[in-house]
């Protein structure tokens, strides 16, 4: 019987390459005791600051539901602070506390090491190539 798929599995092979890479970070955010969606919130309010919630969720790739709940523990554990939006007293927005940040800061180290020996395992203009690719598929599959 011959296969009805002529293509490679994209979507398991991207979901692969992200357990591959996640593998060598994971065990930093255990020690830690954080979750991998807790540490995407982070990095995303280590790279934009006081951040309105819904773009968290946007950017995190985390549904609304559920970034309530790792808010909620978030906060709990003096990671973040959540506050009306002063423009728009409707919205939400969060920062991250002291504490969150140095947390970003010291995980930012063991992520970024892990990234150089990537752009030199497979060299920088490899790596600038997966960027630039991934980068297109995201732009070509938007609605």
């Amino acid at each position: 019987m011959t296969p009805p798929f002529t293509h490679r599995n994209l979507p398991r092979l991207l979901l692969q390459a992200r357990e591959s890479v996640m593998a060598h970070t994971r065990p930093q955010l255990r020690e830690h005791a954080l979750s991998d969606q807790q540490w995407r919130v982070l990095r995303v309010l280590g790279e934009h600051g006081v951040v309105e919630t819904g773009k968290v969720a946007r950017e995190a790739f985390i549904i609304g539901p559920s970034l309530t709940g790792v808010l909620s523990r978030m906060e709990r554990d003096g990671l973040i602070r959540r506050a009306r939006d002063p423009a728009d007293q409707r919205r939400s927005v969060v920062e991250a506390t002291d504490k969150g940040m140095k947390l970003v800061s010291t995980l930012s180290q063991t992520i970024e090491a892990h990234y150089a020996w990537m752009e030199t395992s497979l060299g920088k203009d490899k790596l600038a190539q997966l960027y630039a690719l991934l980068d297109e598929v995201i732009d070509l599959e938007q609605p």
